[in-house]
């Protein structure tokens, strides 16, 4: 079972354009690699923040290639906006992984998003990157890790694949 951050982001550096759009995303050509499907496969559950299923606007990660058990790292009132098949989890971030983890049964945690994961390695917690570069340059938006006074994160290279890389968290 490994806790492992999911994510695209642009050539330079973005997983949201200015406006928190993603559809760039899927402008660039990549070449195929087998890593995202592998991802897909071993994902038991599936924790994001709440301001990532509003960008996405959809209920089902990976564009519904994906069932299982989703969780939503919120700080508002989950009655606020409830979707039947999310998990609304609040508090710490080591208890809402550890929530997360239990989900996933035998299966990975994927953390995705923009503040979730940043939380989960800066509290130790997260064991792999799997990073897809999408070959488009945004100039501005959100970062794909942005966490000013923190020491740096050693990283291992367990694979890459075109654009596409597996990087394990040197803790």
């Amino acid at each position: 079972m490994t806790v492992i951050w999911h994510m695209t982001m642009s050539l330079d550096g973005f997983i949201g354009d200015r406006d928190d759009g993603v559809g760039w995303m899927f402008l660039g050509d990549s070449a195929p690699s087998g890593l995202p499907a592998e991802v897909v496969a071993g994902c038991g559950a599936f924790l994001c923040g709440g301001r990532l299923v509003e960008v996405m606007s959809e209920n089902r990660p990976y564009g519904g290639k994906w069932t299982g058990p989703i969780l939503i790292y919120t700080h508002k009132d989950p009655a606020s906006n409830p979707v039947p098949e999310f998990t609304y989890v609040s508090g710490d971030i080591r208890d809402v992984v550890a929530d997360g983890i239990k989900a996933a049964g035998a299966k990975n945690l994927i953390v995705t998003g923009g503040a979730v994961p940043r939380l989960a390695l800066e509290a130790g917690l997260v064991d792999e990157i799997v990073l897809h570069i999408s070959p488009v340059l945004l100039g501005e938006g959100t970062r794909f890790y942005d966490s000013p006074g923190v020491s740096p994160t050693r990283l291992k290279v367990l694979a890459s694949d075109g654009l596409n890389f597996r990087f394990a968290v040197v803790k």
